[in-house]
This record gives structure tokens, C-alpha cells and sequence, in this order.
């Protein structure tokens, strides 16, 4: 039997905001972080947001499988065909460690590889942008949109990084730092945000695990806009990502492929 979007959406906003308020308890408090084998910080505050998504999950949705970054797959063995929620306990970690707010807890549904469920929720912001595949996407409520910029010229591009490690990639983002108007490191997952509500055309990410960006491609499709690979493909697992308000989506790909 399927299971209502509604009913999803309703569990994964409720799920976020509680995994949030735990994050709020160790924001700017002078939390330690460890670091990860990959050299990324982890704290308490992401392990215990973390802990409470999958409590939520295996209360509510037990036959559910669940991917998340700090305690990885629920089953050795994944049905390909099942409900797995992919979870990002703290995006923005480091951000969180220095006290800046621009962190979010991320919940991504998937069915197969249908992307069904997307909530990107920023605690200490009160922000929270979310969608239903079909049943477009809501900032705080409130119907969101992409922007209507039509022009690179004109357009505000937005990465997590001052720089880019891999050869190619460099090339086609400063082809686009020099194609467009403003450029910010407003980053991490509020970058994808600012886009899904119309408050950025362009973001960019070389490197994504798919727990950064599970929310995100039908967040940005109900929004108008596009999430792919720097390829245009669209997708969660290609390792790196591009969300554009879907005007300038060719004009980029241009710059960048």
C-alpha cells in the first residue's frame, strides 16, 4: 500500500524541526568537534540529531530503510525498490562549530530512485524550505518560487568554497564568476535554499555526499528550478552538484560542461 506524500512530508517536517532543536543546544555553546577520516568535524550535536531522526523513523516507518552520514546504512542489504530516507544530522558542521547559523538538518526520501520527500530545515535561522514531489515547494508556509533572472549578466552565483580543487572544475566555475553579476559563499545547503526560494539563481558544489543533497532535487524541481551534476544530469550520487533557478540552466551547462 502507498503511503500519502502528505503523511511523509508531515513526518519528515516534524522529525526536522525535533532533530533542530537539538542542534540548538550545542549552537554557540563552544561545542568540541572531532575529526572524521575524511578530515570533516563531527560533534555530539550531529551524532545526537542523528540519533533522533532514526528513533523517529524505526518508531514510525520500521520496514524503512535509512542512509545517514553519521551512522550509515540501516541494512547491508538495500532493496532497491524500498522507502530509504537519507539523512544530514548537520549540514554545515563547521559552520555550526564557529557559531555561524547557516547549518541545516536535512531529510531525503527516496522510493527506488524517485526522489519523493525534501525538507531542508535551519534551526537557528527558523527557516525551513520543503516539498512533495507534485505538490510544489513551501519556504516557512509560504508557496516558493525560483527567481526570474534570465541572464547571466545579471544573475547571483553561490558556492560553499573560496576554492576548487579539481582542474576542470575551477575553469568552468570562474568562466562563471566572470559571467555573472554577484558571487557569494553563501554555502553549504542554504545555498541550494537561497535558490529553491528565488533569493539566488546559481549554486555549486565540486564535491556532495548524497545525504547533502537528497532533499534537494525535488525541492528545486517544485520551485521551478533545476538540481544535477555539473553534466546535467539529474541525480543524487554523481558526487557534486549545480542548482539553477531552470532559466539559466543551458547557459550554464555551456560554461561549465
Amino acid at each position: 500500500m502507498s503511503i500519502p506524500l502528505r503523511t511523509l512530508l508531515d513526518f519528515a517536517l516534524d522529525a526536522a524541526w525535533q532533530a533542530g532543536r537539538i542542534t540548538l543546544g550545542y549552537f554557540q555553546t563552544g561545542v568540541s568537534a572531532e575529526r572524521k577520516s575524511d578530515n570533516s568535524p563531527v560533534t555530539i550535536a550531529d551524532k545526537q540529531s542523528e540519533k533522533k531522526l532514526r528513533e523517529m523513523i524505526g518508531h514510525y516507518w520500521p520496514d524503512h530503510q535509512i542512509i545517514g552520514e553519521e551512522f550509515g546504512r540501516s541494512a547491508e542489504a538495500q532493496k532497491a525498490d524500498a522507502y530509504t530516507w537519507i539523512l544530514d544530522p548537520i549540514d554545515g558542521t563547521k559552520s555550526f562549530v564557529q557559531g555561524v547559523p547557516l547549518y541545516g538538518v536535512l531529510i531525503g526520501l527516496m522510493h527506488g530512485e524517485e526522489s519523493l520527500i525534501g525538507v531542508a530545515h535551519f534551526p537557528a535561522l527558523n527557516e525551513t524550505v520543503y516539498a512533495a514531489k507534485g505538490e510544489g515547494c513551501y519556504w516557512n508556509g509560504r508557496r516558493a518560487h525560483v527567481s526570474k533572472t534570465s541572464q547571466l549578466k545579471d544573475a547571483v552565483l553561490l558556492g560553499s568554497d573560496v576554492r576548487i580543487q579539481n582542474a576542470s572544475k575551477r575553469t568552468g566555475w570562474q568562466r562563471l564568476v566572470e559571467a555573472t553579476y554577484v558571487q557569494r559563499t553563501w554555502g553549504d545547503s542554504y545555498g541550494y535554499l537561497l535558490v529553491a526560494t528565488g533569493r539566488a539563481d546559481i549554486m555549486m558544489d565540486e564535491k556532495m555526499a548524497i545525504w547533502d543533497c537528497a532533499p534537494f532535487p525535488v525541492i528545486l524541481n517544485e520551485a521551478g528550478g533545476t538540481f544535477t551534476d555539473w553534466r546535467g544530469t539529474p541525480g543524487i550520487s554523481a558526487g557534486e552538484s549545480i542548482a539553477t533557478n531552470g532559466a539559466l540552466f543551458d547557459q550554464v551547462m555551456v560554461l561549465v560542461k
